[in-house]
């Protein structure tokens, strides 16, 4: 087996390492997650919500089951670089096509492992999300590699949605086809009629496309700066406002368009779609220290006192005091009680900051979607 090049890591704060290069032979400054996930590292690395960002693992061995395209949650990898404890180099699973390495090869991510993720995922979370670079130039020194991610943009001085969205509407036909997903999340519509709503793509990932088919929805997908004008000129029972990366408040199109879907139709938001709709109601979002990215974050359903164990990857969160009284708070994360879901007391809107499609994930969620389709049934939830 040859052996791998060497890389180096630099963060903001003046920290540098050394490891082993995989991947693409390619720099990248992103900024650093982590995420806590034992399983489910190519749903991750396909997740558009993770562009502009370089993905820390906390599992130590990554790549062992390999890459298999029906586990893509996008056609591409978003993500600015990996980093890992340690990289499989063979994989072994009847379902794997191609090795991690030459995945991430072949849509330009480089990644590094062979460095101290313990430490460096305790850097996130004492000091909170900062930006690094992966590189294999070995001539530069420690302080030319920090002052070149210190002059690197930060995540919320792009708008990545518009980077990582559709550029034309499509129809999204195909529900669940593997044997290992949940059942159906919905019965579907009580009249047994196919009800049609149209799905904002602000970085959607194709499990929650699949969840919403398999409810029994017709589903069209439209680009994130769609105006509200022509969503209703296709006359669709309700909307969807998808995930996606970076800072909900530079999203002005994806609020204002919301603003008037929300007095005409049901509308059901995940992630960032929660937070834009938190801002069409007058709250506010914020930037956390270091977010939560993972399949293993408890929720409490403020509405019928349940926990359950969510999917999450989000940096943003909104602020539940900045919202006025026709909008309650619905779920509550129990690690720092930060808000989780919102629901509208007159409207027929509401919304959810983690993933109940998870891929990766717990299924605890899925519920959700049957909410949405009895919403969509004009049952209030």
């Amino acid at each position: 087996m040859a052996e791998r090049p060497p890389a180096r890591l630099a963060l903001e704060d003046g920290t540098v390492l050394v490891g082993r290069g995989f991947g693409a032979a390619a720099d990248s400054i992103g900024e650093l997650v982590f995420n806590t996930s034992m399983t489910g590292y190519q749903e991750i690395l396909t997740d558009p919500s993770y562009r502009g960002q370089t993905v820390l693992l906390t599992q130590p061995h990554i790549g062992n089951y390999g890459i298999s395209g029906e586990d893509e949650e996008s056609s591409k990898l978003w993500l600015s670089g990996l980093v890992v404890h340690e990289v499989c180099t063979r994989a072994s699973n009847f379902r794997s096509a191609i090795e991690l390495s030459d995945y991430l090869a072949q849509h330009g991510v480089p990644g590094i492992d062979g460095v101290d993720t313990r430490m460096l995922t305790r850097a996130v979370r004492d000091r909170g999300e900062q930006r690094v670079l992966i590189t294999r130039d070995l001539q530069s020194s420690d302080a030319q590699l920090v002052e070149r991610v210190r002059k690197a943009p930060k995540v919320a001085d792009v708008d990545h949605v518009l980077k990582v969205t559709t550029d034309k509407p499509f129809r999204w036909e195909r529900g669940y086809e593997s044997t290992l997903s949940a059942k159906a999340p919905s019965p579907g519509p009580r009249d047994g009629k196919r009800r049609h709503i149209v799905a904002y793509d602000f970085g959607a990932k194709r499990n929650i496309l699949r969840s919403l088919v398999a409810c029994g929805l017709d589903v069209t997908v439209v680009p994130a700066t769609t105006k509200a004008d022509a969503v209703l000129a296709m006359k669709p029972d309700g909307v969807f406002l998808s995930n996606g990366p970076g800072d909900p408040a530079i999203c002005h199109y994806a609020i204002e368009s919301a603003k008037v879907l929300v007095q005409k139709l049901p509308v059901f938001g995940i992630c960032l779609g929660h937070q834009i709709l938190g801002h069409v109601f007058g709250g506010k979002t914020y930037k956390m220290k270091f977010g939560h990215h993972g399949g293993n974050q408890p929720v409490i359903d403020l509405t019928t006192g349940k926990v359950e164990i969510t999917s999450q990857n989000h940096s943003y969160a909104v602020d539940p005091r900045s919202l006025p009284d026709s909008v309650v708070m619905t779920h509550k994360n129990l690690n720092d009680n930060t808000c989780e879901g919102l629901r509208h007391k007159e409207l027929p809107v509401f919304s959810v900051q983690y993933h109940p499609e998870a891929a990766p994930g717990p299924h605890d969620a899925l519920y959700l979607f049957h909410r949405f389709v009895e919403l969509l049934d004009g049952v209030r939830v």
